[in-house]
């Protein structure tokens, strides 16, 4: 597109209406993502596959390191054959596809619906960034504004969409969460490809009907009805300002169209590719585990052995005869699809460890766990990548002359501290997300038990304030229990409440009692990081102008630290929660919160300028790949993030009375330990960085300025000087 056509587009706020176009567009794809994100770990454990921790962790970030792997692909597809606008709908039909394929209660669905999500993100995430980019001019001073107000609509999405899909999949079905995430990936699409008024309605409707969708089904919970509340008037306000920005004009045409001179002969070549893809990521993904057998030892149940087994479980619970009565009639509609490691058989003198509070796992242990992880499909394919990516680039970063050799060894010790920084903080999709659900007391309970009740027989609907407390002499209520109790109210249409007589023993006092909507579902605590962003960024973004103009702005180095530092200070709040547990082993949720707003001022330390650093440091030959290198480094961090949450693998499998996850007293250390580890190894990184940014500074040469083949040409302090 010519400067004339970029100078004349309309514009509200300062900048292009186009620009609130891709706003809800992204902000509808991270919706859907990040929906089905906060329900991936809990659906392979608690669902149908049944997945013990360890598998569950291993296929969650096996996908979630392909999802960044694959945007370097779709990237250059788009820059050279198909354009960035037919990319994105591509990228979202297969997407969109991904989620509804996810309401499929079955395995070999489950797998391709990642696959598909992982090939569409490739196509949808460059494309639409890059798009956002082309609506201004070279030096144009608003580009930065505007990724700004872009990055807003990503983290509005990722709020929004924890305490709509997390809580209604959790609360009524897994499928109704997954088909939210579907409606709201095409809504993304729509709001792209459709006409301009249509496109304004589509932003207006699909506004309101989720700020409805927020005030109806959520937890009777003051902090979480403020919360939604705040979510909800910010979608309003995006809503309101998008309306009038498209009422002046939209995307324009030229927006991510086909580079010139360029047909579509080559198209199909890219159709036959993505057929290709799916297969193989459905395989990568899964770890060929859908064609592994049981391990010997392993014992496949008939429906009718799991009936049975699930009305004996509610006998002993003393649910009431009537209710049991409708799950006996409604039979078994789901049955666990166990394969190799979700049998898991957990080896005894590791559960007496756990159940002893001590630290299961030595060197060895952690060295085994490395090795089998990175020697499984998706872990040898990135570390091959990895191992050809970086070996080419430090061969090529020694062919260059000395300022941009520096520069290249800088950005390639920064790419290594993000790697590790992300590594750490990805942990929240997993380990973070199962330590909440287990061991962080999301109940606002409305009474409590009091000795003057002990030896009396009340009724009561179990929730997660009985977590640890006994039922029964020597047998405490767990996470095993109340998840089957979940799944039976899922699975059987006329029971909607499971209400047990609960005999009140000694150790009983204290225990709260609550309704269900007295509880918070452990995935909305997904939505805290995205809103902390949105109150936050703003702050960090003023903080760094106010230090820039005092000559104060720290390095990028030094921020890298600042957010390594802060980032392990989050996991050590969860240490510090887990130390001052309760008697039965339930965590504040205030530890929980502290943490997450520590790790969410880490990332805004670190996140903002990382990409801007890579391009700054670049030399033009290598910026592509640098660039891709980035984002290499951030799918291994994702995978890396998985072998780490191994180490926090607490249960068998899920999904089933005989599921055996041990009560929160005997988790909440094995939680605590790893998240101290990764503390003290997160704030000590920082501090390296720190220590190595004066080096680290030289070595970028800020203030040097040198041609394309790095001669010298002059420096910044020279201008000043003349200025």
């Amino acid at each position: 597109m010519s400067q004339a056509e970029i100078d004349s587009q309309p514009t509200v706020m300062g900048h292009p209406s186009g620009l609130y176009t891709l706003f809800f567009a992204e902000m509808w794809e991270r919706f859907s993502y990040y929906g089905m994100r906060a329900l991936l770990v809990f659906y392979m454990i608690k669902g149908f596959l049944g997945y013990g921790d360890s598998q569950a962790y291993t296929v969650y970030g096996a996908y979630t390191a392909l999802v960044y792997m694959t945007p370097f692909i779709g990237g250059m597809l788009a820059d050279k054959i198909m354009g960035k606008r037919l990319a994105v709908v591509i990228g979202g039909l297969l997407m969109a596809a991904g989620h509804l394929l996810m309401t499929i209660e079955s395995e070999w669905p489950f797998f391709f619906a990642l696959a598909l999500l992982i090939t569409g993100n490739g196509f949808f995430k460059p494309n639409i960034s890059t798009t956002v980019g082309s609506l201004y001019g070279q030096g144009d001073k608003r580009r930065d504004d505007g990724f700004n107000i872009f990055y807003t609509g990503i983290n509005l999405g990722a709020a929004m969409s924890p305490l709509l899909c997390g809580f209604v999949g959790e609360t009524y079905g897994w499928h109704y969460g997954f088909g939210l995430a579907t409606i709201g990936m095409l809504i993304g699409l729509a709001v792209f490809v459709m006409p301009n008024l249509i496109t304004q309605l589509l932003i207006m409707a699909g506004a309101l009907a989720s700020t409805v969708g927020m005030l109806m089904f959520r937890p009777d919970n003051i902090y979480a009805i403020l919360i939604n509340i705040f979510v909800a008037a910010c979608l309003m306000i995006a809503a309101v300002v998008a309306w009038i920005a498209l009422s002046k004009g939209g995307l324009p045409k030229w927006a991510g169209a086909r580079p010139e001179g360029v047909d579509k002969r080559h198209d199909w070549k890219i159709y036959l590719g993505i057929v290709i893809a799916v297969p193989v990521f459905a395989l990568l993904v899964s770890g060929f585990s859908p064609f592994q057998s049981p391990p010997e030892g392993a014992v496949v149940k008939t429906t009718d052995e799991l009936l049975k087994e699930r009305v004996n479980f509610l006998a002993n619970m003393n649910v009431d005869s009537g209710t049991i009565e409708k799950v006996e009639a409604a039979g078994i509609s789901v049955v666990p699809k166990l394969r190799g490691e979700s049998y898991q058989m957990l080896n005894r003198d590791w559960i007496a460890k756990v159940k002893e509070n001590d630290w299961p796992y030595g060197l060895a242990d952690i060295a085994g766990i490395f090795l089998e992880e990175v020697s499984k499909p998706a872990g040898a394919v990135l570390t091959i990548l990895g191992l050809l990516a970086f070996g080419y680039l430090i061969i090529e970063t020694f062919k260059l002359k000395k300022i941009q050799r520096h520069r290249m060894i800088a950005a390639l010790i920064l790419i290594f501290f993000q790697m590790l920084f992300f590594a750490f903080f990805e942990q929240a999709g997993s380990s973070v997300n199962n330590f909440t659900d287990r061991n962080i007391d999301r109940v606002g309970e409305t009474t409590a038990v009091t000795e003057d009740q002990v030896g009396q027989t009340i009724k009561i609907e179990p929730t997660q304030a009985q977590l640890g407390f006994e039922y029964a002499p020597g047998k405490a209520f767990t996470n095993t229990d109340l998840d089957e109790m979940r799944k039976i109210i899922k699975e059987t249409e006329d029971v909607d409440k499971i209400v047990v007589d609960w005999t009140i023993s000694d150790s009983n006092v204290g225990m709260g009692i609550a309704e269900r909507t007295d509880e918070l579902p452990a995935s909305i605590f997904q939505s805290f990081n995205a809103i902390f962003i949105l109150i936050f960024a703003l702050i960090f973004n003023w903080m760094w102008a106010a230090l820039r103009k005092r000559g104060m702005d720290p390095s990028a180095p030094v921020k890298f630290g600042f957010g390594l530092i802060q980032l392990g200070m989050g996991f050590g709040a969860f240490w510090l929660g887990a130390q001052n547990c309760t008697a039965v082993g339930m965590v504040g949720i205030s530890w929980l919160t502290l943490g997450i707003l520590l790790q969410t001022t880490g990332e805004l330390c670190l996140s903002p300028v990382g990409l801007s650093t890579m391009t700054k440091l670049s030399p033009k030959i290598l910026v592509s790949t640098l660039m891709g290198a980035w984002f290499l480094a951030t799918a291994f961090s994702q995978y890396l993030a998985a072998i780490i949450s191994n180490l926090t693998s607490v249960g068998g499998h899920g999904g089933g009375a005989g599921a055996d996850l041990p009560a929160p007293i005997n988790t909440v250390n094995v939680y605590g330990d790893v998240f101290g580890t990764i503390a003290l190894t997160a704030m000590a990184c920082g501090g390296v960085c720190i220590l190595m940014s004066p080096l680290l500074k030289y070595w970028m040469h800020e203030d040097k300025i040198i041609d394309e083949d790095g001669n010298l040409i002059g420096s910044t302090k020279d201008q000043k000087t003349e200025a």
